[in-house]
């Protein structure tokens, strides 16, 4: 694991009681209003950390969270999908669970290679060198991320040693089962065989879970997000808490839609690479609303499994 990933403290179990968590990192949750929500303003982080930051940075920003961070809190929200890093954070704060089961909902793998420190989209490698991390699958990709012309992007020593798994509908996965990579990946025909499979193989398993929701592995007819999006429906993702319900021992929400402007070169030019497009101020007033009526649905449907458990 790298050393900057480690942590001194620890999050107990999740408590359905427990009002959520929000990271405010780039204002795409202030409208979100729930009883005892409880409010970070990390705003003044978002140009060192959106998209990726260096090693340097992100121990910083780690160490900082971790004097504000509580012992005991619901699920974590943090914004865009720009963010999908911090779950590393999370993730890295439950080491107390030894043999952690990761999965991750979401339209990209987030094991692709980014020599300079972590990224949105590399932060799953990251998790996978954790010791305490067994294994993490990634649901529901339908991004080309995954196809030949990337494939030199992704780590290929975690899909290897069977610490990650794709989960994909529709992609093509020549090139792993060239690679010997016949198992790290899974290739469904549509999302409703995906949710089947995915949850008959989870429902079978004891080992404590973690669950990172990415809303832009959900269709464009659910939710707009800032990236391109996948094809599962609401309703999949909550087939998909209903198998892992009695496992869960914390979970976080990302995909918020927010508009930003760096001012760090490198930055402006990664995330031009990446086609993110201008969004109209009415279009993302109307996607945020719509976001937060789905994280509603996803945080009822969470709180009730810990207190079912």
């Amino acid at each position: 694991m790298a050393r900057w990933l480690k942590h001194p403290t620890a999050t107990r179990l999740m408590d359905g009681n427990l009002p959520p968590l929000v990271l405010d990192l780039d204002g795409s949750l202030r409208a979100m209003n729930r009883p005892g929500l409880v409010r970070m303003d990390l705003t003044g982080w978002q140009e060192r950390i959106r998209f990726g930051c260096t090693g340097r940075d992100w121990r910083t920003f780690s160490t900082h969270l971790d004097t504000l961070f509580p012992d005991v809190h619901g699920s974590v929200l943090m914004g865009s999908g720009d963010f999908h890093h911090v779950s590393a954070f999370l993730v890295a704060r439950q080491r107390q669970h030894t043999g952690l089961h990761v999965l991750v909902c979401d339209n990209h793998p987030d094991n692709m290679r980014f020599p300079f420190g972590i990224h949105c989209g590399s932060w799953v490698a990251h998790v996978a060198r954790m010791p305490h991390v067994a294994c993490v699958d990634v649901v529901g990709i339908c991004s080309p991320d995954v196809g030949w012309a990337h494939a030199w992007e992704n780590y290929l020593m975690p899909l290897y040693q069977g610490r990650v798994r794709y989960w994909t509908i529709g992609a093509e996965l020549g090139w792993m089962r060239a690679l010997g990579l016949r198992d790290a990946a899974r290739n469904f025909g549509d999302a409703a065989s995906l949710v089947c499979a995915l949850s008959s193989e989870l429902s079978g398993a004891h080992a404590p879970l973690y669950l990172s929701i990415d809303k832009d592995v959900l269709s464009e007819d659910v939710a707009r997000t800032n990236w391109d999006q996948g094809r599962l429906m609401l309703d999949d993702l909550l087939s998909i808490i209903d198998a892992i319900a009695p496992r869960i021992i914390g979970s976080d929400i990302t995909g918020e839609v927010s508009a930003y402007r760096y001012r760090t070169r490198w930055k402006r030019w990664l995330s031009a690479l990446d086609d993110q497009p201008d969004i109209a101020s009415g279009d993302l007033l109307r996607w945020q609303h719509q976001q937060i009526e789905v994280n509603g649905v996803l945080l009822d449907a969470l709180a009730q499994v810990a207190r079912d458990t």
